[in-house]
């Protein structure tokens, strides 16, 4: 080969699979490779005829790959508004507005399901720790709990399945399976 650019196209493959182990992206993977190829192309007369190609290409893509990581450290990305998403936060009335129906829907309770909400929903303990707890049947307070979620999501005007938007993760324990499983 005359002209070392036509030796280029040759190791694109190697230069893929290099990138791909680096980024462990496809999509930034080919820009890697792009950028490589775009500064091989340009720099082609840097390359000394007779020595290594794919290791002269290798070290630029290596090369590339670390400054755009030292650049990048800083930044973050955020392609399908990902991140950016997380960022919203929600009004902290509606948390209250929730938690304050939640709380006048739980004193509607029976003791009994509330005791078994509170023990395996709020503070984590197994149905067999919270059956010891209440000197009953694990049975019994399983029973209690799943009598007790269903009354509340009728109190709260749940649909099956549906969870109230809490950020508070005891009273969500309480009103889901959650903590309980």
């Amino acid at each position: 080969m005359d002209d070392p650019r036509e030796e280029i196209v040759t190791h694109l493959r190697a230069l893929r699979a290099f990138a791909l182990s680096l980024t462990r992206n496809a999509a930034s993977a080919d820009d890697l490779v792009q950028d490589t190829i775009v500064k091989a192309w340009s720099n082609i007369d840097k390359f000394q005829a007779g020595t290594n190609m794919r290791a002269w290409l290798f070290t630029i893509l290596r090369n590339t790959y670390y400054s755009l990581r030292r650049k990048r450290v800083r930044e973050v990305q955020d392609v399908d508004d990902g991140y950016a998403g997380q960022l919203a936060e929600k009004p902290a009335h509606d948390g209250r507005l929730a938690l304050s129906d939640f709380a006048a829907a739980f004193e509607h309770l029976p003791d009994e399901q509330r005791e078994a909400l509170i023990l395996v929903g709020a503070s984590g303990f197994s149905y067999e720790e919270a059956a010891a707890l209440c000197g009953c049947a694990v049975g019994t307070v399983k029973s209690r709990a799943n009598r007790g979620r269903r009354r509340l999501a009728e109190l709260l005007d749940l649909d099956d399945g549906e969870t109230p938007e809490m950020t508070d993760t005891a009273t969500l324990g309480v009103v889901t399976e959650r903590a309980a499983a």
